[in-house]
């Protein structure tokens, strides 16, 4: 008999399956880079390669994945936009942007289309993993980098606008445990809440802050919070 065999980290490796991720990417390297990166890891499992965005709102409903990797340029259809559309079809599937560039402008318009991270393609392999797994647990990834200039973003629109944001004390609470990166049934736990609850909350936040998804409204707290924001 082998009774020692089925105990230990195996069956609990096994008891989890990986996460689905989604590559949208239209260069064939980088899509063959990308997908076994992503395949290296043994939590993590490309289960779908896309090459335009038109492509990407075909097969990705399909196969209903954890988290998204998004090339922001794209041939006809801008990762930008196509964000904002699998937003309207999934509306909790989590998109990670990926681009070459740091242009607060179009990291703005990706937090404006739902995008739920934003990560350079410069992004150490281990620093991407932990994004793909933040991100799928209710989390908001994004460089220290892209985060300073989004920051700084929200900071010059809101110079631009006389408004506050008027939070309940629940409301705040929530949004400082969101920007800890939290996911929606940890920040209920630790405020003795249900996750409906939660999910109320952050629904009318989202209304006052007049954003559409958690980085960006995580952000715009943290903008507003900022010395010179205002």
């Amino acid at each position: 008999m082998t009774k020692p065999a089925k105990t230990g980290h195996p069956a609990r490796i096994s008891a989890r399956s990986p996460l689905k991720i989604a590559l949208v990417e239209d260069q064939p390297k980088m899509r063959e880079n990308w997908s076994q990166l992503i395949n290296s890891f043994p939590d993590l499992s490309c289960t779908c390669i896309c090459k335009t965005g038109e492509e990407a709102l075909r097969m990705i409903p399909e196969v209903q994945p954890d988290a998204v990797l998004m090339d922001i340029f794209l041939p006809r259809m801008s990762g930008i936009e196509c964000t904002a559309r699998l937003k309207e079809l999934l509306p909790q599937v989590r998109i990670i942007i990926l681009t070459a560039m740091n242009d607060e402008e179009l990291v703005f318009m990706a937090l404006e289309a739902g995008a739920d991270g934003y990560l350079l393609k410069r992004t150490k392999p281990a620093d991407l993993r932990t994004a793909l797994l933040d991100v799928s647990s209710g989390g908001a990834p994004m460089t220290s980098e892209i985060a300073r200039r989004v920051i700084e973003s929200f900071r010059l629109k809101a110079k631009t606008r006389d408004e506050s944001l008027h939070l309940s004390v629940r409301e705040e609470q929530i949004l400082v445990l969101l920007s800890k990166g939290y996911a929606n049934k940890t920040i209920a736990d630790r405020l003795e809440i249900s996750v409906d609850t939660v999910c109320h909350h952050l629904k009318h936040v989202f209304e006052k802050l007049h954003v559409r998804s958690r980085t960006e409204a995580v952000v715009r707290y943290m903008a507003s919070k900022t010395p010179g924001a205002g």
